[in-house]
């Protein structure tokens, strides 16, 4: 086997490893923090997990357009220099955010576990952003197997924090946080560590590191607000949910999301080897290498969803409290279809072919939209059936747009293969949502045969590929 594919396999087994070793935690976690908090308690929690997912974008860019400008490059062969001085510059700018955060937020919040929430998402700002420019360095240089590890180290101190406040006897939300920000701020010291000929390091001149600054922001500025529109599609109705009903019925969603994007942390381990590879990849390859990596993942993804029905009845009688919200899960589980399409394919390839205009504005179309029906399903028509509906078929719209132009950009086809995927997503959603017994997962398997059978053609490729890699290993 030629290096090539060596430096491939190695780098998709420690980003493998991370993730499934998250993908255990978070089961973990699905399967037993809801059951032992109370409901008002775990809303609480979800709460903040859902502000926290959004203090990436605190960067201003910064980290993405470093990710975009050195994505490809060694390590060796980066700007050290440079990059120290962007990382203290980074953590000056974000402690002075969060002390204006904090402040507002103690003024002008009068819930005090809101305060409490959003203080630490303020604080989250110093921890995790000065840590996400140093993983962007690793992902765009290939440096897979420490940035693997870090994912790792958080993981595994956050779930046995977790377990050991549980297994304690404490059912406060509040110790779960305390548990994540401790994660976040030790992971945060061995990033320091995995790059510290950054982090200690003779600096540049400040106009240069001032000049190197906007370079990167004007660059990636784009990709952020790209991101920034792109988590909205969902955050805006999720947020929405919390504002017209209660902050116990925004759990009860979040629960269903959270089941259904466990599959993404998978999906997540090969889109972070992709974008390096793809860089190196010569570009007369990558329409051909985008057909197979689809086929790759959407194929298999497809089949998977027959697995939800037996897990909605395990969960329903392991969280019986949570019966009718896991019934969502029908309507929100094929999103890792579409969420893995972007993730994995659409947005690495974008990314990589400087697309951050096109991506921006796919986002912006969807953002639009999601604003639209969250006004009119949920403000107006106060039915959180059809707000959870929203969810998927914006995040649906949003792939499909974002696919269809970049085939536009690669010369490929690919309308008949989104129809047909959008059938069988159509199919899964009506039988389990209707249906709602083990009939439906007879009805979802025939479906999935049927398009197998239309799919053959494709699918022997794939399966040679795969197969050739495995033998090669």
């Amino acid at each position: 086997m030629n290096s090539k594919v060596k430096g491939i396999l190695k780098n998709f087994s420690y980003s493998f490893a991370a993730n499934i070793t998250s993908t255990l935690i978070s089961m973990v976690l699905v399967a037993f923090v809801p059951k032992l908090l109370g409901q008002t308690e775990y809303s609480y929690w979800q709460l903040y997990v859902f502000y926290t997912g959004y203090v990436g974008f605190f960067h201003f860019g910064l980290a993405d357009g470093i990710y975009l400008r050195y994505g490809g490059k060694e390590y060796d062969e980066v700007p050290k220099p440079l990059f120290h001085f962007q990382f203290w510059t980074l953590v000056c700018c974000e402690i002075l955010l969060a002390i204006v955060m904090s402040l507002f937020v103690v003024f002008l919040i009068p819930n005090s576990d809101k305060i409490l929430i959003l203080l630490l998402t303020a604080l989250c700002c110093v921890l995790v952003l000065p840590r996400t420019m140093l993983q962007y360095v690793l992902q765009g240089t290939n440096r897979i197997k420490e940035y693997a590890r870090n994912l790792m180290i958080e993981k595994v101190i956050y779930g046995s924090l977790v377990v050991i406040v549980l297994a304690l006897g404490f059912r406060n939300y509040e110790y779960l946080l305390l548990a994540d920000i401790i994660a976040k701020a030790v992971t945060l010291f061995t990033m320091c560590l995995s790059c510290k000929d950054i982090v200690i390091q003779t600096t540049v001149s400040f106009k240069e590191g001032i000049r190197e600054v906007w370079n990167n922001i004007s660059v990636g500025i784009k990709l952020m607000f790209s991101n920034i529109a792109g988590m909205l599609i969902v955050g805006i109705v999720r947020f929405s949910i919390e504002q017209v009903w209660s902050v116990e019925t925004f759990g009860k969603v979040s629960l269903s999301m959270s089941v259904s994007n466990l599959m993404m942390l998978f999906i997540t381990a090969v889109s972070v080897v992709m974008f390096p590879l793809l860089k190196r990849t010569p570009q007369e390859k990558w329409a051909d290498n985008y057909k197979l990596m689809r086929n790759i993942l959407v194929i298999p993804l497809l089949g998977l969803l027959v697995l939800y029905y037996p897990a909605k009845v395990i969960l329903s009688a392991w969280l019986p409290q949570y019966e009718e919200s896991l019934r969502y899960m029908a309507l929100m589980f094929p999103m890792c279809l579409y969420e893995g399409k972007m993730s994995m394919l659409i947005n690495t390839y974008m990314k990589a072919m400087r697309m951050e205009k096109q991506m921006l504005l796919v986002n912006l179309i969807s953002v639009t939209l999601s604003v639209l029906s969250t006004g009119l399903v949920i403000f107006l028509l106060k039915d959180l059936v059809l707000s959870v509906v929203s969810i998927m078929v914006l995040l649906a719209f949003r792939c499909i747009l974002a696919e269809l132009i970049l085939a536009k950009r690669l010369s490929l086809k690919v309308g008949t293969d989104i129809v047909l995927e959008v059938l069988m997503t159509a199919l899964f959603v009506v039988s389990n949502w209707f249906i709602n017994n083990w009939l439906c997962v007879v009805v979802y398997a025939v479906g999935y045969l049927v398009y197998v059978f239309i799919r053959r053609k494709s699918i022997l490729p794939m399966v040679q590929t795969v197969k050739g890699m495995l033998k090669a290993k």
